[in-house]
């Protein structure tokens, strides 16, 4: 049965301007983004079957571009279209917390970061700049692949402090592993950077570490004192 035959209501299209995105599941977000079925399969059921062989919405949306070619129905286009999503929803996020008054909740931090880290598949380590206020100066990713206390400048973290007239950052990096819990690494380089950062009077308020599941700060986990 076509799609077209469904009532309204039950349309994913449909379904969402009549009572909004947030009622519809990952498969009918996922039709709505598709827009049209393969022969014998309507866009519902594309969607299902991509969300099934990837493993849920997210490792769809992150797989690799060989990856989305592979699928029958999808090509450049619906790739391009999937990275222009993520990106859009990444500059969205980044828009919105720098227009936030004061950084009132961790838990907008914590959400905010991993929306700009996970999606990362090597390790990469970035700062949120503050201002005395803690409100958000800046956003800067400064340094990509393995991250232990060799690859981590405090010189240039501190030098990017200045030029933002920083009083205070929020330090984070993700693990690609998926597991958030840190290494002695990331505890020594941690202090090494409040030591550096120190001389300067900007502080380190925290050091978020984003996985799977909830991002984990180690101020509230004991590792570090702010």
């Amino acid at each position: 049965m076509s799609i077209r035959e469904w009532p309204a209501e039950e349309r994913p299209r449909e379904k969402l301007l009549l009572r909004g995105a947030a009622v519809l599941s990952d498969a009918e977000l996922v039709a709505v983004l598709l827009g049209s079925g393969v022969a014998g399969r309507n866009v519902l059921e594309l969607a299902r079957g991509l969300l099934v062989r990837f493993g849920g919405l997210r490792p769809f949306l992150e797989a690799d571009r060989q990856a989305i070619l592979r699928e029958p129905g999808l090509g450049p286009v619906k790739y391009a279209q999937l990275q222009a999503l993520l990106e859009i929803g990444r500059r969205y996020l980044d828009e919105t917390i720098e227009r936030t008054p004061a950084l009132e909740s961790p838990e907008a931090v914590r959400r905010y970061l991993k929306a700009m880290l996970r999606h990362e598949a090597s390790e990469v380590f970035g700062c949120l700049f503050l201002d005395t206020k803690h409100r958000p100066l800046a956003f800067e990713i400064l340094f990509r692949g393995t991250i232990d206390r060799a690859s981590i400048y405090p010189r240039e973290v501190v030098r990017r402090a200045l030029l933002h007239n920083a009083a205070a950052l929020i330090l984070c990096h993700n693990h690609p592993s998926g597991n958030s819990e840190p290494s002695q690494d990331d505890v020594h380089m941690t202090l090494a950077l409040k030591r550096a950062l120190g001389l300067i009077d900007v502080r380190v308020l925290d050091h978020i570490i984003v996985g799977d599941g909830e991002p984990l700060s180690m101020v509230e986990e004991g590792w570090i004192v702010a």
